[in-house]
């Protein structure tokens, strides 16, 4: 059997067992950056109703808080809710996120986008001229009423409820598609006789509505049956003198139906995005309001559309550890390492505890080789009839025990080969007693 130089054995050996570790590690690093994506981007897009509306106004909240955390966003006006849903499942506009009503849309008609929670109550006004008499359906029979712009959610949803009491299937009344300050100001000029306006309270369309002397809103009539029959609407109450309480507008309380507004954004949007959205809903929406308490919103509500697992997450623990101790650039960079390097760790650490072993044996299995040798000699001896020539194994042996001298071994296992050569002398002793 050829000799093997102790040096060269340890560094093939090393060699094997670095190979094999840097190919674990790497195929564990590529998993791992499978798994966790590519970064957040530094830049979406929000779809916001038009300029003027309490939508646009709140997408520049969501943008300067954004942009603290080096997030740009940028505000993509619409005609309202019916079109930013459009953009929102149109994966090349490049939209992410939007304030959308409920009663919208659904997960089976938007599979793609996911829900933030909810932010605040979006009542359905309707005001017309204080000079009309109106007491029910009835009596809009041919008057000029204002439903929204088609693509907004006040036109969707007009047209949902009028049908429903048989508005427009009977075509009683007249309908003007026309945006809401423009319909607010046909109200007070005459040229249209009602409104029907999805807002919610802060909107100054509404506020001025509701405080001018030559407009009424009206309470929604049989408004459990609406709530009862669409599960996406709420009752509130307006009280009365709360848009004037000098001139008591409105003279007394009015109820109104109000779907929620809810956060969407598309499901692919990067996690760290959205729990900054979450955190951001938090400083806008979370104060008291009209229609509101201290806390309410944002959220945990899936109403049309399934909640974000993230915000899900984000409602029952807050934002990441990381993302609450650091900076969001740095948080976002620390989460990626630690997501490569625990696999990293989990597949190197027992492999390194592994190797001091697999060393161990590798040098005792050198020596014990020449142990077989030697049991195999002491076997032919026992075999061998008192009278037969052992000058063969003789010479065998002295083989092996220079073989064994020439052995190189580190220091802690020089033992084993000393253990070697006194057991090749005892057989040597018993050939020489033959």
């Amino acid at each position: 059997m050829p000799i093997r130089d102790y040096s060269r054995a340890t560094r093939r050996f090393l060699v094997i067992a670095l190979a094999a570790t840097l190919i674990l590690t790497t195929a564990t690093v590529w998993l791992a950056v499978v798994l966790i994506g590519p970064p957040p981007p530094r830049s979406i897009a929000m779809a916001t109703d038009p300029e003027g509306s309490v939508s646009a106004e709140l997408g520049t909240r969501y943008r300067d808080i954004l942009a603290t955390n080096g997030i740009e966003v940028r505000l993509v006006p619409s005609v309202g809710a019916i079109e930013n849903v459009a953009r929102l499942r149109d994966s090349k506009s490049g939209i992410s996120v939007a304030i959308i009503p409920s009663g919208i849309t659904n997960h089976k008609e938007s599979p793609e986008l996911v829900s933030l929670g909810t932010l605040f109550y979006e009542p359905l006004w309707f005001f017309y001229r204080s000079s009309l008499s109106i007491k029910s359906h009835e009596d809009l029979r041919g008057r000029r009423i204002s439903i929204g712009p088609e693509g907004s959610g006040t036109h969707a949803l007009s047209l949902t409820f009028l049908a429903r009491v048989g508005l427009i299937d009977r075509e009683i009344a007249v309908l003007r598609t026309l945006a809401p300050q423009e319909a607010s100001d046909g109200l007070l000029r005459g040229d249209v006789d009602a409104a029907i306006i999805l807002a919610p309270w802060e909107s100054p369309v509404i506020r001025k509505l509701i405080a001018s002397d030559g407009v009424q809103l009206a309470s929604v009539p049989r408004v459990d049956a609406f709530v009862a029959l669409f599960p996406f609407l709420n009752k509130v109450l307006l009280p009365a003198g709360v848009g004037d309480m000098v001139h008591n507008r409105p003279p007394s309380d009015v109820t109104l139906i109000a779907p929620k507004a809810n956060l969407i954004v598309r499901s692919d949007l990067h996690p760290a995005i959205q729990y900054l959205l979450l955190e951001a809903a938090v400083q806008i929406h979370s104060g008291p309001g009209m229609f509101r308490t201290a806390g309410e919103f944002p959220a945990a509500e899936a109403i049309d559309t399934p909640l974000s697992s993230h915000a899900r997450q984000f409602y029952k623990t807050g934002p990441p550890f990381l993302q609450r101790h650091l900076p969001f650039g740095l948080a976002v960079l620390a989460q990626q390492l630690l997501v490569i390097l625990i696999p990293v760790v989990g597949v190197m650490y027992p492999l390194l505890r592994f190797l001091p072993a697999l060393y161990a044996w590798g040098m005792r299995r050198r020596v014990f080789r020449l142990y077989g040798e030697l049991k195999y000699l002491e076997d032919q001896l026992v075999a061998r009839g008192a009278q037969q020539d052992v000058g063969d194994l003789v010479s065998r042996l002295d083989h092996l025990e220079e073989r064994a001298s020439r052995f190189r071994l580190p220091v802690s296992f020089r033992p084993l080969l000393y253990a070697l050569r006194l057991h090749i002398d005892l057989v040597r002793h018993r050939l020489q007693s033959r």
